[in-house]
């Protein structure tokens, strides 16, 4: 076996160790807080790295909030992806606000508004594919939220 076949089958088995214990943990995977500088408002939310390869200059995150928990309301420069894995709740997208629940895919574009909240009654859970070196997020200022909250369901969603 050369070099680069004993790589491909070495890489293989490091990074199948994150086996799910059937409660959205896994083990050999650390269950961190959401933002650990704890300078952007969110409420009952964590998070585990399940994948990081460089190579592929990819993550994957898995995010949990508790019943009535949300995520920060923030834009940044990259894009990404979050499929639902557990729970039911809201996603604002832009000005939209839809529900969200078990395998819906949500694709958030570049420079998009994005807050997920989870229902009151149950915990949401889902899966986040990130770029590995990516733009920190920002807030909205004081016009930029005033400009969401003009949208009826966006306001109502703010609210919450």
């Amino acid at each position: 076996m050369d070099s680069e076949q004993t790589a491909s089958k070495r890489d293989f088995h490091d990074v199948s160790h994150g086996v799910s214990r059937g409660d959205f943990r896994w083990d050999g995977v650390a269950h961190m807080p959401y933002k650990q500088d704890g300078s952007a408002p969110f409420k009952d939310i964590s998070r585990q790295v399940l994948f990081k390869e460089p190579d592929m200059g990819c993550e994957l995150r898995y995010f949990e909030m508790d019943a009535g928990g949300y995520s920060t309301l923030e834009q940044h420069q990259h894009a990404h992806a979050v499929m639902i894995l557990r729970g039911r709740g809201e996603c604002l997208l832009g000005n939209e606000v839809v529900t969200v629940k078990p395998f819906d895919l949500v694709t958030i574009p570049a420079w998009t508004w994005h807050q997920f909240r989870a229902a009151q009654h149950e915990p949401l859970g889902f899966l986040c594919m990130v770029n590995q070196e990516r733009d920190r997020p920002r807030l909205p200022n004081e016009q930029e939220l005033a400009a969401l909250k003009s949208v009826p369901a966006v306001a109502r969603f703010l609210a919450e």
